[in-house]
């Protein structure tokens, strides 16, 4: 399934990116594959330019607000990169992990979508779809990072949103509490544009 109306058309624009693992396949129950996709990301902001704002891991999405640094190829350059090396990761992840009660049967839904896919010649783990929604106006912005932030409450995870480990809303409003990933704080400026520091 393709990009069709969601695509990264401005490399260096801010986009609101949803990532479905395939099948909507809980693999994020773990503490250890969560950890994979925050050191991915971690790796992303140090050396491929990535500007992360906002981010919420569920058990088989993600959904971020970012951007690209200009001195970089762009953003779909960066979660191209990110997806393709945290897809490998997971997959080692789960054929090694003794934690894993799941792992076979994970493999064949890996595998049965990488069927339908010909860029993927074994395994499939992320949907191609990433939902890109370029964020121009401020309003839109606050919406989606209200969205992002309170999605752990609306899935019944936690009774608030500062209380889920995996999500920004700690770095936007408690800064005294630990912080597993780093963001950028959106700037709103003015309803006419954001305010970014280059």
């Amino acid at each position: 399934m393709g990009d069709t109306g969601y695509k990264i058309r401005d490399p260096y624009g801010l986009y609101f990116l949803t990532f479905t693992i395939v099948g909507w396949l809980d693999v994020f129950t773990r503490k250890e594959t969560k950890q994979i996709l925050i050191d991915s990301f971690k790796y992303c902001i140090e050396n491929k330019g990535l500007v992360l704002y906002a981010y919420v891991i569920m058990t088989n999405h993600v959904h971020i607000i970012a951007r690209a640094d200009k001195s970089t190829t762009g953003l779909s350059d960066i979660i191209r990169d990110l997806k393709k090396f945290t897809s490998k990761a997971i997959l080692n992840w789960v054929k090694e992990s003794n934690k894993e009660s799941r792992k076979e049967w994970m493999h064949m839904v890996f595998q049965y979508h990488a069927k339908y896919n010909t860029n993927n010649s074994e395994y499939q783990v992320w949907e191609q779809n990433n939902r890109a929604k370029e964020i121009v106006l401020p309003r839109f912005a606050r919406q989606k990072l209200n969205y992002i932030h309170y999605n752990a409450v609306r899935a019944g995870y936690v009774d608030r949103p500062e209380d889920y480990p995996y999500c920004s809303y700690r770095a936007y409003y408690d800064e005294q509490r630990d912080i597993l990933l780093k963001v950028e704080i959106l700037d709103f400026g003015s309803e006419e544009g954001f305010i970014f520091v280059v």
